[in-house]
């Protein structure tokens, strides 16, 4: 099926988008299948195929969900490259109409026809995982329809669910955070308020709490207050949390909740959370700062889920991947003290970080 859209980017920082972004691919088709639009975003595979989840996901229109791709892909760019990883950066979106309900049974099949379709039409530039939406089953039923796919369950020989994966590495940022602030890296008796407590939020909250944390949670989910009550933590509603008098906030559901309003108003000294894009906009980082509050670069904190799925490119193995998790600690504290050391936000040293090593990947000698 020919595709809506194969739109190769200009290189550069001049990008024909306002938002900024550069990207080598934008993709947009209608799938032949289900019918409902699939697009894949790769911003970069200067180190390596771009590896992204697939997100399910209503839209109020398709340039929303287009804005999301790049916003998320251009995301994983930074987020493999500070890791070390030999990737690049990339993601796809299903597009769902605003309001529609979870596909199920032989229209999700279709939908995900068309998603390995998508995946096929690039030919490898991309391999796909799940991410919101999605989950492992999904990627096993696609990894029959395109060989670019990782995160199958475990008894395909994949890693199976990221969230343990995510959520240890997210505790282990959270250490690193507290080490820099509080001058110790024990949880013992720190407030954090985790928001969104999903399969990573959870799994974190359990973490936390078995470190010795007092947990304040939130979800829009009213059935997950079950949770609180069985860690013997305080539920709140999400706006409330947000703005809760705690140590750390965990910003653990979907991006963009860090905006001007909730940085004027939050009263944590520590945001570190699983969340993609937390920032409604990158310069509020600098006001985060000038606030006296460290915001740990979210595409450093989570990169677990991220370093779980690759390692199946070249052969899943589960204690690699429990030791890169817990790697995270050390490699947010460099990234905070290169921040101390230069004067930079946290951001702003990360992402120099990884364009340092985008660059010596550009310059560098083809073999």
């Amino acid at each position: 099926m020919t595709p809506l859209a194969v739109q190769p980017l200009r290189e550069g920082r001049g990008q024909p988008f306002d938002e900024g972004f550069e990207h080598e691919t934008l993709l947009v088709r209608r799938g032949r299948h289900g019918g409902v639009p699939v697009i894949v975003a790769v911003h970069s595979t200067a180190l390596g195929p771009a590896l992204g989840g697939c997100r399910m996901w209503s839209y109020p229109t398709l340039a929303d969900g287009v804005r999301d791709a790049l916003r998320l892909s251009a995301a994983m760019t930074l987020k493999a490259a500070v890791a070390g990883l030999p990737l690049g950066g990339g993601k796809s979106v299903v597009c769902l109409p605003a309001g529609a309900e979870r596909p199920r049974g032989a229209f999700r099949e279709a939908i995900l026809r068309d998603v390995a379709e998508a995946v096929e039409v690039l030919d490898g530039s991309y391999v796909t995982a799940e991410d919101v939406g999605t989950d492992s089953d999904d990627m096993a039923f696609l990894s029959g329809w395109t060989e670019h796919v990782v995160g199958r369950p475990k008894d395909a020989g994949g890693g199976g669910d990221p969230g343990a994966f995510t959520a240890a590495g997210v505790e282990a940022a959270i250490r690193a955070c507290c080490t820099a602030v509080f001058g110790t890296r024990s949880l013992a008796g720190r407030r954090v308020a985790v928001v969104g407590v999903g399969s990573v939020g959870g799994a974190l909250a359990r973490r936390l709490k078995a470190g010795g944390a007092e947990l304040v949670l939130a979800d829009l989910d009213a059935g997950k207050e079950a949770l609180a009550a069985a860690l013997g933590a305080r539920w709140m509603d999400a706006h409330d949390a947000l703005r809760a008098d705690v140590d750390v906030l965990a910003p653990c559901a979907l991006g963009g909740v860090l905006d001007d309003e909730l940085v004027g108003e939050v009263r944590c000294r520590v945001i570190c959370g699983a969340a993609n894009n937390q920032l409604a906009d990158d310069g509020l980082a600098a006001e985060l700062a000038a606030r006296g509050v460290l915001y740990a670069p979210d595409f450093v904190v989570n990169a677990a889920g991220l370093i779980n799925a690759s390692l199946e490119l070249t052969g899943y193995d589960l204690e690699t991947a429990q030791l890169r998790a817990a790697g995270i600690e050390q490699k947010l504290a460099g990234v905070l003290e290169h921040a101390r050391a230069t004067g930079q936000t946290p951001l702003d040293a990360a992402v120099s970080l990884a364009d340092r090593r985008l660059h010596a990947a550009a310059v560098a000698p083809a073999a």
